[in-house]
């Protein structure tokens, strides 16, 4: 029986994938070729979507993109022995796109069937537990201090120094929360390793809360994820009756239970307090701090909140060794950075790689350039707060300290690319417009902030009293990045402060030329 590998992520199904598994079915039933379908998540090269990799004597063999209507043809070709074809693309291995890669965190994406736990096993899962349950709990935290992880939900903290505050804090009770309430523009490594490698972060999870001494834990997911949702609520069940979540973690003795909780569809309970008022069952509006979560987190107990890649990462680093992970990267960005290419690109997906690469190396060499065909203009790193950097700064490295050393941030990981015909002025009016629409309302700055600069944009837009307006705008980022509550309004500032010093002519405004010194 000939196995086919079909990925079940939630883009391949908006291409069409079960379009595709539906009509193979039809066909090798009417030729009487018996199949076996295992559905995995997407290796994530999304151009290529819905793609079918076929197990042959020389490995798996791809084609796609496919459309239902190429089934047929794929038959007649013989693809079942991986025959040539014009959609034929090989062995995904020696696509280089993939190739050039380093993956660690989503090396079983697109591989294996999300939901068999002896799949995950044979490609090196639970190696990480089996290890973490070998060392005292100082010993596990101090091996992710080591491996200089820090959180890829846009902070950029160290992963390490927040598990050691959990586990020296006294309570007679501690959570782990996973923050999977992906809302950033252009960004989707979340969900594609919740659907396609589910166990890795259940895993990471584990390993957390035998870390830090916590015996429960929440995943909460973005309400318009529900794919991810059910494939996680899945996998939680199906590692319960294996024994690895349970009164007793792998016979260990040590309790771990999790839970998958559906956001309440707000951008702002991606910030981590906001998301703990939320999964209190309270409206989603950001927290004062001190206390910290650390030390005050979810009702009111120490509790570790990572983003789901930093948590998926835990198990590689355990397996592993902290330094082995740490011997990637550059200066205090170590491991590598699962990168999320999207917008005007030919080749959008995801490309995990080792912290350094250039935005020129992402978005020309593993993008190809823009799909229109036009030249790149701006790129905007670090979702809709992220800062736009224009061509001429596209060999900058993606690194936390490069990108704040030119006033922008890394955020998730989300590259949004613009060919010229983008207007920055818009897109700055837009920075102001979603804060205006996501802000909880619990501080003036930004809930009023926001609302404020819209019209201010729309005034500079229209050119009224532009030189005017222009000071009033630059005061409001000022009031907004010092004085709002939470990064939301924080950080509104920064695509439009980037747009306006990197595209003035979009402003209609002259670059500032600095006075020399007498």
């Amino acid at each position: 029986m000939t196995k086919i590998f079909v990925s079940r992520d939630a883009a391949s199904l908006a291409l069409g994938s079960s379009q595709v598994v539906q009509r193979m079915s039809e066909e090798a039933a009417a030729r009487g070729l018996p199949l076996d379908l295992v559905f995995t998540g997407s290796r994530g090269l999304f151009w290529l979507e819905p793609l079918v990799e076929v197990e042959t004597s020389g490995g798996r063999i791809a084609y796609g993109p496919l459309k239902s209507s190429d089934v047929a043809d794929l038959f007649e070709a013989g693809f079942l022995t991986g025959a040539a074809h014009p959609l034929r693309l090989g062995r995904m291995e020696d696509e280089p796109y993939l190739a050039r890669q380093t993956r660690l965190t989503f090396a079983r994406c697109g591989i294996v069937d999300p939901l068999s736990i002896e799949d995950y096993r044979a490609h090196g899962g639970y190696a990480g537990l089996a290890r973490a349950h070998s060392l005292v709990a100082q010993a596990v935290v101090d091996e992710v201090k080591l491996s200089g992880l820090r959180g890829r939900g846009g902070a950029g903290f160290p992963t390490g120094i927040k598990w050691d505050t959990v586990l020296h804090a006294a309570a007679d009770r501690k959570y782990v929360v996973c923050n999977a309430d992906e809302g950033d523009s252009g960004t989707f490594a979340d969900r594609m390793l919740m659907e396609g490698d589910p166990f890795c972060l259940i895993e990471g999870m584990t390993i957390a809360g035998l870390a830090v001494g916590a015996s429960k834990g929440f995943i909460y997911i973005r309400s318009e994820y529900p794919h991810a949702y059910r494939t996680v609520s899945k996998a939680i069940e199906f590692a319960t009756k294996a024994g690895y979540l349970g009164p007793s973690v792998m016979g260990s003795g040590r309790a771990f239970t999790l839970e998958a909780r559906l956001g309440a569809g707000a951008y702002i309970c991606g910030e981590e307090t906001s998301l703990l008022e939320s999964l209190e069952g309270k409206r989603g509006m950001v927290r004062a701090k001190p206390p910290l979560p650390a030390l005050k987190g979810l009702f009111g107990k120490p509790t570790v909140v990572n983003n789901v890649l930093s948590l998926a990462t835990v198990p590689w680093i355990l397996a592993h060794g902290g330094q082995t992970y740490a011997d990637f990267g550059m200066g205090r960005s170590r491991g590598t950075l699962p990168i999320q290419l999207a917008g005007n690109v030919k080749r959008g997906g995801l490309i995990e790689i080792a912290f350094g690469a250039t935005l020129r190396e992402i978005v020309e060499e593993f993008g190809g350039g823009t799909v229109s065909g036009r030249p790149v203009r701006a790129v905007q790193v670090g979702g809709p707060l992220g800062a736009y950097f224009p061509a001429s700064m596209m060999d900058l490295p993606l690194d936390y300290e490069a990108l704040a050393a030119q006033k922008g941030l890394l955020g998730h990981g989300g590259i949004v690319v613009f060919d010229d015909s983008v207007d920055l002025a818009r897109q700055a009016r837009f920075a102001f417009e979603f804060c205006a629409a996501e802000s909880c309302g619990k501080c003036t700055p930004c809930r009023v902030g926001a609302v404020r600069g819209v019209e201010v944009m729309d005034r500079i837009i229209s050119g009224i009293e532009p030189e005017k307006n222009f000071e009033v705008l630059e005061d409001l980022c000022s009031l907004m990045t010092d004085a709002s509550l939470c990064a939301m309004g924080g950080l509104t500032p920064v695509p439009v402060m980037s747009a306006l010093t990197h595209f003035p002519e979009d402003f209609d405004k002259a670059p500032r030329v600095p006075v020399a010194a007498e």
